[in-house]
């Protein structure tokens, strides 16, 4: 890991852009974070719109952690921002728009090709980048993961033993084959969903979470659109990272 940036934010979070190898990323610690002290750390999923559209909700959220006494971190994915263009991912996309721009039904399989291989591909640079965030000596562990790709987080959450509990957000399109490993999660999670979302099948958000194989897991439904999120809905899961993590 190689940091290429560091400010201090206005609240004192120190906030240090990396890249780890061609994957660019951000790091955000709280001040009272150090080698005597280290900190949890919670994983800041995101959709692939890039790190530098997607920044502000991103520091947003990192600066609540950092208020909460944990360190953030997110990597930018495949295909996204300023790595690498990845054709297969661009016509997903592409035929994406066109089904949904047309009013059609978007069909499994428009949904295993713009899914699948991603989550293929970047749950692996989670892995690896998770690696070198726990060897800094200001990051203890325990480990949350938080919003994004739901389908990415559910991969995590079966492979990464690091990752204790995760907070989802029920509003990404989610292949058929995910179910079966949404049964396989038992960490703790919360799930956040939009009633009114509307990129968002609600059944198949109730039905997914109704597979979830946790003991411990919460479901959030609040009226409104995809970006109507309450602010206390935003409390709610920071109290949940607080429960899991400290």
């Amino acid at each position: 890991m190689d940091f290429t940036s560091e400010q201090r934010l206005d609240d004192g979070v120190l906030e240090r852009e990396f890249t780890l190898g061609e994957i660019p990323g951000i790091l955000w610690t709280p001040e009272t974070a150090s080698a005597s002290a280290p900190v949890p750390l919670i994983l800041l999923g995101h959709p692939p719109l890039g790190l530098r559209k997607m920044y502000p909700r991103l520091a947003g959220r990192a600066q609540q952690a950092a208020a909460d006494g944990f360190a953030a971190a997110t990597i930018e994915l495949p295909g996204s921002g300023d790595r690498p263009r990845w054709a297969a991912a661009e016509q997903a996309r592409a035929d994406l728009r066109r089904a949904m721009e047309a009013g059609e039904p978007v069909g499994d399989e428009i949904i295993d090709a713009l899914i699948l291989p991603l989550v293929e591909k970047s749950v692996p640079e989670w892995q690896a980048a998770l690696d070198v965030l726990l060897s800094l000596p200001e990051i203890g562990g325990p480990v949350g993961y938080s919003g994004g790709v739901i389908s990415i987080g559910i991969r995590l959450a079966v492979v990464e033993p690091r990752i204790v509990a995760a907070g989802f957000f029920a509003g990404s399109f989610v292949p058929t084959t995910m179910f079966e490993e949404a049964r396989r999660v038992t960490i703790p999670l919360h799930v956040l969903l939009q009633w009114d979302d509307e990129g968002n099948d609600r059944q198949a958000a109730l039905d997914l979470f109704d597979a979830f194989g946790s003991k411990e897991k919460t479901l959030h439904a609040n009226m409104g659109g995809h970006t109507g999120v309450p602010q206390f809905a935003g409390e709610e899961a920071a109290g949940f990272f607080a429960r899991h993590l400290r």
